[in-house]
Order: structure tokens, then C-alpha cells, then sequence
């Protein structure tokens, strides 16, 4: 008696999986929780940061300058200068740090500017700092316009005081080429929103 009531048992059991197996809700139970756990999906890691250290070794030698200046901004002024001259750029004591010497002149409206800057690699943040200079008034200009390339494109920002404004202020390097680049300076006077462009300078070798 005994035997028989555990054979009808087991038959049971076999009949109930079976039925499970064909229909998992008929006992019950969803059908996700008649499935192996699977352990969770390990994340990507996170792609390194790109080694900026010789985006300007481009820039290393003698160009010649071409600029054209928009002297009223944020007016909605269309009124350019251009001025003619020279960009000569040396790397700092054997460093990726380079400095800048720059010279230009409009002879028709006896216009002249002259400067300097200094660019600084950060390996931690694999970022650019760029300064620019007044040697003859012994001033450094800050902030400086922090940033990196993406591609053959590089984009430089900070936020500063202009005419008692807030503004955002870019620099944009483009058009790179061994024999030539250009240089563009722009303002946004909301955050971003809008940006007009002031300053365009083309270099060639």
C-alpha cells in the first residue's frame, strides 16, 4: 500500500511539471520565474581620456597672418578691420608648452596690435590653458580659456567680463592643415545660446 501511494505521487509530480513546461501560468507561476537567474550584465568600462599633449605641434614655426577684427561687439556691428602680419609659435624648454609671438598691422588706418600667449598642457585633465600676454604692461590675462580637440577641431572657453557683462568667450581652432589653420574668437552673451564671432585670423606657412 505503501509503494503505491509513492508511485502515485511521483506520477503526480511528473504530471505537474509537465503541464508547467507547457504552460508555466497554469500552476500559477510566471514564466520568468521558472527561468536560471543570470547574473547582471557588467558595465563598458569607461573609454579613456584622449592624450591632447601634441594637439599644437601643429602650430610650431613661422606663419604668415591674416585678421580680420570686429572692433564693436555685441551691437550687432558688420563693420571688419583687417591687418596683416606674422604668428610665430616655439615650444618651452623641450615641453608640449608653446609661446606665441604676434604682430599685425592696417597701414591705411595706422592701426597696430601686437601680443603674446602661452598655451599649458594639463596631463591630469588632458585639457589646454591659454593665456594671453601683455609683455609691455606686464599683465597676464585672466581666466584663461580652458579646453581640448575633438578630431581636427579644437574649442577653448572661460567666462569673463566685457563692458560689465557676464559673458562666455570661445576660441576655435579649424581648417588645420600643414600649410595652413585659422583661428576664430567669439562672444555668447547668453550662456550659449547664441554666439557672435569677432576675431577670425588665417594663418599660412
Amino acid at each position: 500500500m505503501k509503494l503505491r501511494l509513492i508511485c502515485l505521487l511521483a506520477t503526480l509530480q511528473l504530471s505537474l511539471f509537465s503541464l508547467a513546461a507547457q504552460d508555466p501560468t497554469a500552476l500559477g507561476v510566471s514564466a520568468s520565474q521558472l527561468q536560471p537567474s543570470r547574473p547582471p550584465a557588467a558595465s563598458a568600462p569607461a573609454a579613456p581620456l584622449r592624450d591632447g599633449a601634441h594637439d599644437f605641434d601643429f602650430l610650431i614655426g613661422n606663419w604668415k597672418a591674416h585678421v580680420r577684427r570686429l572692433p564693436d561687439r555685441l551691437v550687432g556691428s558688420t563693420s571688419w578691420t583687417e591687418y596683416d602680419g606674422i604668428s610665430n609659435h616655439k615650444k618651452l624648454l623641450d615641453t608640449n608648452a608653446n609661446f606665441e609671438e604676434f604682430e599685425v598691422d592696417n597701414p591705411e588706418k595706422h592701426l597696430h596690435i601686437k601680443g603674446q600667449t602661452l598655451r599649458l598642457y594639463n596631463p591630469d585633465s588632458r585639457q589646454w590653458s591659454i593665456y594671453t600676454l601683455d609683455l609691455d604692461k606686464g599683465i597676464l590675462n585672466l581666466p584663461p580659456v580652458v579646453g581640448q580637440f575633438a578630431g581636427n577641431r579644437g574649442e577653448f572657453y572661460d567666462q569673463e567680463q566685457y563692458k560689465g557683462r557676464a559673458i562666455l568667450v570661445r576660441y576655435a581652432w579649424l581648417n588645420i592643415s600643414p600649410k595652413s589653420a585659422r583661428m576664430e574668437q567669439s562672444f555668447s552673451p547668453d550662456g550659449g545660446k547664441t554666439w557672435e564671432t569677432n576675431w577670425i585670423c588665417e594663418l599660412t606657412r
